[in-house]
Parts: structure tokens; sequence; C-alpha cells
């Protein structure tokens, strides 16, 4: 049996509620699943996982938080050859750049990532984007 972790990074609460939606759903979908704020994870133990969903927002200038959770991924890039993934995060502003980069990125690290453009959700998530999330996760589980 295939394990899987969510792993996010949050300063409003919005991605920490995908998160969870996600977690939910990948649990639904008959996978077992850890939900960890990044701060509490390093690359290593992440690499250990079957499944990766990374959850990050946008920030400044459409880019991954910089002091936590860029330096994880950078991290952890070299070690998810091969690896199911998954990407999601909230945002305010801008149109989505900060996603399609990090799929490229973790495209370039020749993951085998779960859709091509990610999961993205436009301020705090309602109950239709938490369901959503809750779709995603169960969809992640299949994959």
């Amino acid at each position: 049996m295939s394990k899987a972790a969510v792993i996010y990074w949050s300063q409003t609460g919005n991605t920490e509620q995908m998160a969870n939606a996600i977690a939910d759903g990948i649990r639904e979908g008959g996978v077992e699943c850890d939900l960890m704020n990044v701060a509490d994870v390093s690359a290593a133990d992440a690499a250990k996982y079957d499944k990766l969903a990374l959850g990050c927002p946008a920030m400044g200038a459409e880019v991954l938080e910089e002091s936590e959770f860029d330096p994880f991924f950078t991290e952890l890039e070299s070690k998810i050859y091969g690896r199911k993934v998954a990407l999601f995060g909230s945002y305010g502003w801008g149109d989505g750049q900060w996603m399609r980069d990090w799929v490229q990125r973790t495209n370039d690290a020749n993951a085998n990532i779960y859709t091509d453009e990610g999961l993205m959700v436009n301020e705090t998530p309602d109950a239709d984007a938490l369901e959503k999330c809750k779709e995603f996760g169960k969809g992640f589980a299949a994959y």
C-alpha cells in the first residue's frame, strides 16, 4: 500500500484549509496520508513517501514562499525523480505564474506530476473550492 504526505506552508490559513481537504480526499481514496507543515519535515523525510502533495501560496511577485518553502522544495527537487507529486496553493492576485513555474520545476526534476496545472484557489476557499480540493485528493490517491 502506498503512503502519501501533504506538506504545506500557509500564512493566512487558506493553503492550510486546502491541505486539510486534500488530505481528507486522499484518505477517502484509500491511501494512508500524513499532513504536515513544511516547518515540521525535512526534504529527506518527505522523499520517503510514495506520493507527495505539496502546497504553497503565491507570494510577492508570484513566487513560492522564500524563507521556508522554497528552500525545502529546492532540496527536495533532487529527490523526486519518478515520484508522484501534486501541487496546490492559494493566491490573491496575478494569473498563476507561480504555479506554472512550480509545475515546470517539478517536471524538470522528472517527477510524475498529477495534473499539469496544479490546483489553485483564489483567496479563502469556499465550500465549492474545498470540495474541489477533496476531489483533487481522491484523484491523486488513485493516480
